[in-house]
C-alpha cells in the first residue's frame, strides 16, 4: 500500500480541525490543579492549561482531558526492513511503515518535513486516511510483512495509536518496531516496552547546542539509548553525518565512544545527508566520510558499523560479518538483500559464533 496522495493546498486551520477530530484521551499525562495537565509522551514534558497545545502541536489540553491522534495514518508504505534502517532485524523482510503528522524537532534537514512540519509550516501538509489498527495489520499481511513499523513522523507523539496498532500486530504475529528521534521519557518506554521488538534512534549530535537547534536536549537521548539497551529493548542507532554540522572528528568520535561503552553490540549506522527542505545548499555527504566515521567506530570498538546512503561506494561497509571469524553473513547493496547465512538463533553458520538481533 502507498502513501495517500498530498491534498490540494489546505490551509493551516482546516488541517488543525481534521487532526482535533482524529483524537482520544491520552494515557501518558499526569493530570494538574486548575486543569492544567503535564504530558510525558517526550522529553519535553509540557505543562499545558486548558486550551493550549504541547510542543508537537498535535497533542493539546481540552477542558483538563489531554487529547491525542488516534484513527488515521498520513503515510501507509511496504518498505524493506533495511530502509529504516534495522540491518540486525529479520534481513530482508518487508515492513508496513505507517506514520501520522507532527514532531517534537523541527530539524532543518527533515527528509520528512512535510508530515512532521504539518502545524509549523504553511507548505507542509498532508492527507489524512481514516484507518483503524485491525486494517493495518490486515493491510500487512495480505502483503507479506514480518513488521508493522511506526515511522514518519515522530511516534513518541502518537505514540498511544503505535500501541493500539502494536497490540493488534502482536495477537496477528507480527514483529513491531519504533523508528524515533529518541528524546523519550522513562514513562514512554514504560508504556511500548511491552509491545515493541525493535527500537531505531537517531543520534544527531553529540553537542547539546546543536541539539538545541533542532528543538532537543542531548542528555535526553543520550539517556533513551542507555535505558533501551538496559531493558533488552533491540537498539540500532543512525547519526546522519551533515557536513558542517555534525561531521567533526571529535564529535563523531565521542558518539562512537559512547555507543561502544554501552554495548560493543548496538549497530551503529552512519548515513549519507541529501540536501533537503531548510539545508538545501549544504552539500552531500560523501563515501570517504561515512568511512571516516566508521574507522572512529572502529576504534571505539564497536562490532557493526553500516555506512549508508552511498549503495555501492563503501566497499563491504553494508555487510554483516561475523564478530569472531570476519566471514561475511549477510550480504547487502542499499536496502538489497543478496544473501543471508545468519544460522537459527543468530549464529554464524562457520565458527558458531552469536550475532545479537532479532532474527526469527
Amino acid at each position: 500500500m502507498s502513501r495517500p496522495p498530498l491534498p490540494t493546498k489546505a490551509d493551516s486551520e482546516s488541517l488543525r480541525e481534521q487532526l482535533d477530530a482524529h483524537t482520544m484521551s491520552g494515557e501518558l499525562v499526569q493530570p494538574l490543579e486548575r486543569g492544567r495537565v503535564r504530558c510525558v509522551a517526550c522529553g519535553h514534558r509540557c505543562l499545558i492549561p486548558p486550551g493550549a497545545r504541547g510542543i508537537c502541536k498535535v497533542r493539546f489540553n481540552d477542558a483538563g482531558t489531554l487529547r491525542v491522534p488516534t484513527g488515521y495514518v498520513s503515510g501507509l508504505q511496504v518498505d524493506p526492513v533495511e530502509k529504516k534502517p534495522f540491518f540486525h532485524v529479520l534481513p530482508g523482510s518487508r515492513a508496513l511503515s505507517f506514520g501520522m503528522l507532527g514532531c517534537d524537532f523541527h530539524c532543518g534537514y527533515c527528509q520528512n518535513w512535510v508530515t512532521s512540519q504539518s502545524l509549523r509550516d504553511e507548505a507542509a501538509g498532508s492527507a489524512l486516511l481514516d484507518v483503524t489498527p485491525d486494517a493495518i495489520v490486515e493491510a500487512a499481511i495480505e502483503r507479506d510483512c514480518a513488521l508493522v513499523v511506526s515511522t514518519y513522523n515522530e511516534p513518541l507523539i502518537t505514540i498511544e495509536w503505535a500501541v493500539q496498532v502494536f497490540r493488534r500486530a502482536r495477537e496477528a504475529g507480527l514483529k513491531t518496531a519504533f523508528v524515533s528521534n529518541g528524546n523519550a521519557t522513562a514513562e514512554a518506554l514504560d508504556y511500548v516496552q511491552p509491545w515493541v521488538d525493535a527500537y531505531k534512534v537517531d543520534l544527531k549530535s553529540m553537542n547539546d547546542k546543536t541539539y538545541r537547534q533542532l528543538g532537543g536536549v542531548r542528555d535526553h537521548v543520550l539517556d533513551t539509548i542507555q535505558s533501551l539497551h538496559e531493558r533488552g529493548v533491540w537498539l540500532e542507532v543512525v547519526t546522519l553525518v551533515v557536513p558542517g554540522f555534525n561531521d567533526d572528528a571529535q564529535e563523531l568520535r565521542e558518539a562512537a565512544e559512547f555507543l561502544a561503552a554501552i554495548s560493543r553490540d548496538i549497530p551503529w549506522h552512519v548515513t549519507a545527508f541529501h540536501p533537503d527542505y531548510r539545508m538545501q545548499e549544504t552539500p552531500p555527504t560523501n563515501a570517504a566520510s561515512l568511512l571516516r566515521a566508521v574507522e572512529y567506530g572502529q576504534q571505539a570498538g564497536l562490532r557493526y558499523l553500516y555506512p549508508g546512503n552511498l549503495p555501492g561506494q563503501v566497499g563491504s561497509g553494508e555487510d554483516t560479518h561475523c564478530p569472531a571469524c570476519g566471514k561475511v553473513l549477510v550480504r547487502r547493496v542499499g536496502f538489497e538483500l543478496l544473501e543471508d547465512r545468519i544460522g537459527a538463533g543468530g549464529v554464524c553458520d562457520g565458527c558458531g559464533a552469536t550475532v545479537p538481533g532479532v532474527w526469527v
